[in-house]
């Protein structure tokens, strides 16, 4: 008898067979087998919003191999990730496939134990997550199908909008406008240094903020300078810094981002790869929860590495709407390690979550000056490390010396402070994801997808110091959807429609009523905006810069990539120019057309490059940055490759 066990990914299926005898033959779906059109909507909204799929061409092989095999199978098991995505996978196999004898297993972990569980307590598909994935899917298309063209007509062509997108793109813009309207306020501190066998630094204790102007800072220091000062109160006290839950979806993304720099796609492609080695648990989820068998792992780990004192049983709270059949974020086993970091993140945040607290001698002294005024001192020694031994936090030791009450301090100097109160951070990747969670727009498969969206349609950019900031056509597009479309990319309604999809997930909604509610009142109003909004195109700016071509002026434009040079005689002369040419210079002249330096690019999808400005004429280009040496075999231009030069000639040794 012969056995199709059929997943989505074909690395998943390559650990899967490891673990299963030779009867059993593993395929992967590559994905979805099945998806909607790209050349029409392909959801009819006036047919109780039937949805047309199609299977795509570059899927028909892979779809007609499984097809194949499945009609030579007698027994097919669907094994699937375990989530609303995998679950409308799973749907469209069968669909698809019109699958009669068939089983769905799950599994969180890709282990022999969990596989075998699996493969013996077959379930039923979920309709209700497939509807759920159903409906997100319909609600993200018809946004983006029917507000993209708006767009076109309004702004410019090109552009496009996304449901979640959209909202990910005006919290960035509402930041960069909290930025801009800040107004900084001045105030000030005064640290008091005084003798003992330790230098003791102590704070004037007064309302924040209270201290406005450098007069009433100067004032009050002279007065410190001519004042006695003696112990009034030590307060001693033990503290304790308990560790972080496990990991989660976004969690993993925020502590990746902040530790390593890693954009959240990047994490993603690092968690699959370790899932489908079997190496950590599913990680999409946003449950806490950890099984017993995990938690007696964690015990038997620590208490064998650390001591019975390191370890204690702890279980976190899972927010409200988490999906508690699933599991934090944690390794499959404490055996076998992999040396990476996303690997060690996740093993030392999830062995971290079950050792006891870092405690802390924490002192608090007060000191009383003969004018009534209270200066504190704070200090703190680690006394315990705890579960700071595997998963290592900033923390700040300072040791004061021992005083008595009553003892007099003898003054060493006086320093005021100036501050000035600081705006909002810009978001990074690690700060976009918490407020997104935080405002439950998206779940945790969507905030990596988001993210690039918003990047690769260059409505955000990534400055400096690798924080997101919108772009002129952001702002312009952001502006058309607040403007007129207010609930698309309102955080409340959007989180509102979230939770709605979470209802159709557990059988509280219909999905097709969803989008009917949905539908109707976006539709209307699209309609009338369509009548009522006036194009509002950006207006070319007139420069002095003539054109090398036709020597009209050339003028600034604004495309979907962003300002551009362009001559004034467009159509006739159609020669445009990067208006940021000469900051993204190389110092590489070009090897083909001898007459420019190479400059930093943008493809349309995003990526950089680096091409030749005088294109079309010339169309020199190069992924990698060159390094304005040339190879010593075929003269090709060498170019930088991780720490190492090579030659940019593909079929040079």
């Amino acid at each position: 008898m012969k056995t199709l066990i059929i997943v989505e990914s074909p690395t998943k299926a390559n650990t899967i067979k490891k673990f299963l005898g030779k009867d059993k033959v593993v395929l992967s779906s590559y994905g979805h087998i099945r998806d909607l059109p790209k050349s029409k909507i392909g959801i009819d909204t006036d047919n109780d919003f039937e949805i047309s799929y199609v299977i795509p061409t570059k899927a028909r092989k892979n779809f007609n191999l499984l097809k194949k095999e499945a009609e030579k199978s007698d027994h097919i098991y669907i094994a699937t990730d375990p989530d609303r995505e995998g679950e409308a996978i799973a749907w469209h196999l069968v669909e698809a496939l019109d699958l009669k004898n068939y089983k769905r297993i799950s599994f969180h972990e890709i282990t022999k134990t969990a596989i075998e569980e699996a493969l013996n307590n077959p379930e039923e598909l979920n309709i209700n997550l497939v509807n759920a994935q159903q409906a997100r899917r319909a609600l993200d298309r018809i946004v983006g199908y029917k507000l993209s063209p708006f767009l076109w007509k309004k702004i410019m062509r090109g552009l496009s909008a996304g449901r979640v997108q959209s909202v990910a793109l005006r919290l960035i813009v509402d930041r960069e406008n909290e930025i801009k309207n800040f107004k900084p306020e001045e105030y000030w501190s005064i640290v008091v240094i005084l003798k003992k066998d330790k230098d003791i630094e102590a704070i004037l204790k007064v309302p924040k903020m209270s201290i406005k102007t450098e007069k009433e800072a100067r004032e009050i220091t002279e007065e410190l300078k001519n004042s006695l000062y003696k112990v009034k109160s030590i307060e001693k006290k033990q503290t304790k810094k308990s560790p972080l839950p496990p990991l989660i979806t976004s969690t993993l993304q925020q502590e990746a981002a902040k530790k390593f720099g890693y954009s959240s796609k990047k994490t993603m492609r690092l968690a699959q790869e370790l899932y489908e080695k079997g190496l950590i648990t599913y990680h999409r989820t946003d449950s806490l929860n950890l099984s017993n068998e995990a938690l007696q792992m964690a015990e038997n780990y620590i208490k064998k590495s650390f001591g019975e004192n390191y370890y204690t049983h702890r279980v976190f709270k899972t927010k409200k709407r988490a999906q508690e059949a699933h599991e934090a974020i944690r390794p499959t086993s404490t055996e076998k390690k992999e040396d990476s970091k996303i690997y060690n993140l996740i093993f030392n945040r999830f062995i971290a979550s079950q050792m006891k607290e870092a405690l802390f001698d924490s002192v608090k002294i007060e000191i009383e000056t003969d004018k009534e005024r209270i200066l504190q001192a704070n200090g703190s020694t680690l006394k315990f490390d705890g579960f700071l031994k595997v998963y290592p936090m900033k923390f700040e030791e300072k040791e004061l010396p021992e005083v008595n009450e009553e003892e007099q301090l003898e003054l060493l100097e006086v320093n005021p402070q100036q501050h000035f109160t600081q705006p909002p951070a810009r978001y990074n990747e690690a700060g976009l994801i918490k407020v997104l969670e935080e405002n439950e727009i998206g779940r945790p498969s969507t905030y990596a997808p988001i993210i690039s969206t918003i990047q690769l349609r260059n409505y955000v950019e990534k400055n400096k110091d690798r924080r997101f900031e919108p772009t002129e056509i952001g702002i312009n597009v952001n502006e058309m959807l607040s403007s007129n479309f207010p609930e698309i990319v309102d955080v409340k309604f959007t989180a509102k429609l979230e939770n709605n999809l979470d209802d159709v997930a557990i059988g509280k909604e219909n999905w097709k009523e969803l989008l009917r509610k949905f539908y109707i009142p976006f539709n209307k109003n699209l309609e009338e905006k369509y009548e009522n909004v006036e194009r509002k195109t950006p207006e070319p700016v007139m420069t002095d810069e003539l054109c090398p071509k036709c020597g009209k002026q050339m003028m600034i434009k604004i495309g979907r990539f962003g300002k551009f040079l362009a001559c004034s005689g467009f159509p006739e002369c159609k020669t445009t120019k990067n208006i940021n040419d000469e900051t993204k210079k190389t110092g590489v002249k070009c090897p083909k057309c001898d007459q420019a330096e190479l400059v930093l690019k943008k493809s349309k999808r995003g990526k950089v490059f680096y091409g030749c400005p005088n294109w079309p004429d010339c169309d020199f280009a190069l992924w990698d940055k060159p390094t304005g040496n040339f190879c010593p075999k075929c003269n090709s231009l060498m170019v930088e490759k991780g720490k190492k030069e090579k030659c940019s000639n593909k079929n040079c040794e």
